[in-house]
């Protein structure tokens, strides 16, 4: 619980009016209304998560936000980081967020922090605030974000989605668990999918961020019980709610200071091994592929191994659909041969990652091949603009 000074807080005629129907509860009440206004948040992240839970804080009258983001509106951002609009695409999204606040609260403080949060300067950004949100989408963060909140001693409200499914929790309040205590040593890179490769549900995000909102004003009231010490897990296609119990592990390591994250994630070390292993890979720009396609000639096989559902938004002419999974699996590998024929193989998917992916794979199965470095994505950037981006 917070305990600041009240004797110093006074609400306006107007903030009486506006947070009546909160100044009402008896588990708010006046004081409650007060600390809310006296309190101060970090949110990390003004994307999915950062978008309903930042517009909550500000409706519920927290007097300070913090927000970290360096990135900008983009137009597949609008279905479900609700606190951005239109008229801010390719705008930085902390201007946006900060813009929508004052909209709904012109009384709270935005401090914003454009730049990406790291162990060179989280320490000395998230000292001043009473508690942080963690809005991220990657792993190197999250861990950053917790260690940072354990060496401060401060709550981490924490959150995570994908696809139709997402969790929240509480760590490091009243000696409850830490990020470490669920995750204690990160997945290897790649394993888990992006939502930019995944998907995700937009209305998922709005879930998910407002119970962390509501973590973070119940933490400021000293009210309920908070999930500190529990594992909220949700599955929008089911509506169904679980909990998993967390307990502080006895034997975790000492977090005594900040590390390279990107390294403790193995980040780096993945695109080493990526980089050497598409060293010996033969490539080709998309502008060499449609003139390879204008040519008309028939000596090769062009394989798209994204998903199928990516394959019906947008396809390039003469692609034949063998998803990676299937590469993965082995069953594809059979079907890529029969393809063949003795042709030529071209391999593409959205950015050229996967399609590097399957022809390291094929190769193993004595099958060469080359890849359309880009993707469909450079397809559409650079030869057709009529293939829907995504």
């Amino acid at each position: 619980m917070l305990n600041p000074n009240l004797d110093d807080i006074q609400l306006s005629k107007d903030e009486y009016a506006r947070y009546s129907r909160h100044i009402i509860l008896p588990e708010v009440g006046l004081d409650g209304q007060k600390r809310l206004k006296a309190a101060s948040v970090l949110c990390v992240g003004t994307g999915g998560l950062g978008s309903p839970l930042l517009l909550y804080l500000a409706a519920a009258g927290v007097g300070r936000i913090g927000i970290v983001d360096f990135d900008v509106v983009d137009t597949s951002n609008l279905h479900r980081q609700i606190i951005h609009g239109v008229s801010w695409v390719d705008k930085p999204k902390i201007e946006s967020a900060k813009h929508r606040i004052l909209e709904i609260n012109p009384t709270c403080q935005v401090d914003l922090y454009e730049t990406r949060l790291s162990a060179e300067n989280a320490l000395e950004i998230a000292r001043p605030y009473d508690l942080v949100i963690d809005g991220t989408d990657n792993f190197p963060t999250r861990y950053l974000v917790n260690d940072v909140c354990v060496l401060l001693g401060k709550p981490n409200v924490y959150g995570s989605i994908f696809r139709f499914e997402g969790q929240a929790t509480v760590f490091n309040y009243e000696g409850g668990p830490n990020y470490r205590d669920l995750y204690p040593e990160p997945p290897p890179p790649g394993l888990v999918p992006s939502c930019a490769e995944g998907g995700v549900l937009g209305v998922l995000c709005g879930i998910i961020g407002t119970i962390q909102a509501t973590e973070a004003v119940k933490i400021i009231l000293g009210q309920g019980n908070t999930l500190s010490g529990r594992l909220l897990l949700y599955n929008a296609l089911e509506m169904k709610f679980r909990e998993l119990k967390l307990r502080p592990n006895p034997v975790r390591p000492v977090i005594e200071k900040l590390i390279d994250y990107e390294e403790f994630c193995g980040i780096p070390q993945a695109k080493a091994a990526e980089e050497k292993e598409r060293a010996g890979m033969e490539e080709m720009t998309v502008k060499e592929l449609k003139q390879l396609l204008d040519s008309g000639a028939k000596d090769y096989v062009l394989l798209d191994v994204r998903n199928p559902n990516e394959y019906e938004i947008a396809r390039i002419p003469g692609s034949v659909l063998v998803p990676l999974p299937d590469i993965e699996n082995g069953s594809g590998v059979a079907k890529v041969k029969e393809l063949l024929n003795g042709h030529k193989l071209i391999v593409h998917c959205k950015l050229g990652g996967r399609s590097a992916k399957a022809l390291a794979i094929l190769k193993d199965a004595g099958i060469e091949g080359t890849n359309v470095k880009g993707g469909i994505t450079a397809w559409s950037q650079e030869v057709d603009a009529s293939v829907p981006e995504y």
